[in-house]
């Protein structure tokens, strides 16, 4: 359930950042190098995110008899990705001076899709922090059952 909203989001995320970035090299308006700059690196991220999360959830049942194939290879992936989104969403919050509101219109033309950018770039990090918490715990009690 947690990959498949972690994939759901992440093609939303993955949509409004494409859009953006196409915006931007077709005009150049964007309000700074950073604003620009934080929409690729959150596109590549969604990109990242859905592909590798489609593959991680269809491996998942060819190497759920091992160790290694299941739950250190989720935490591997779920961390890397966990640091992706941190950056992103940490650097698009910094870009658009930490406020979400509409009043921040000044600052670009595209001010409520990149507050939406934002948002859904925190709810993807909460639920990759989410999955980091289960795969541990369910890793550590089968791992007790031996």
């Amino acid at each position: 359930v947690v990959f498949s909203l972690t994939i759901f989001f992440g093609i939303i995320e993955f949509a409004i950042s494409a859009w953006l970035t196409s915006q931007f090299d077709a005009h150049p308006d964007y309000f700074s190098l950073a604003g620009r700059d934080c929409t690729r690196f959150l596109l590549f991220t969604s990109t990242w995110t859905i592909i590798l999360s489609i593959h991680r959830m269809f491996c998942f049942c060819a190497a759920a008899d091992s160790v290694f194939g299941s739950t250190v290879s989720h935490i591997f992936f779920l961390c890397l990705t966990w640091v992706f989104w941190t950056a992103g969403a940490a650097s698009i919050t910094a870009t658009l001076g930490g406020q979400l509101n509409r009043n921040a219109q000044s600052l670009s033309v595209y001010c409520g899709q990149l507050i939406v950018l934002d948002v859904f770039a925190w709810v993807i990090l909460v639920l990759v922090t989410f999955a980091i918490f289960v795969v541990h715990t369910r890793g550590s009690l089968a791992s007790s059952r031996g």
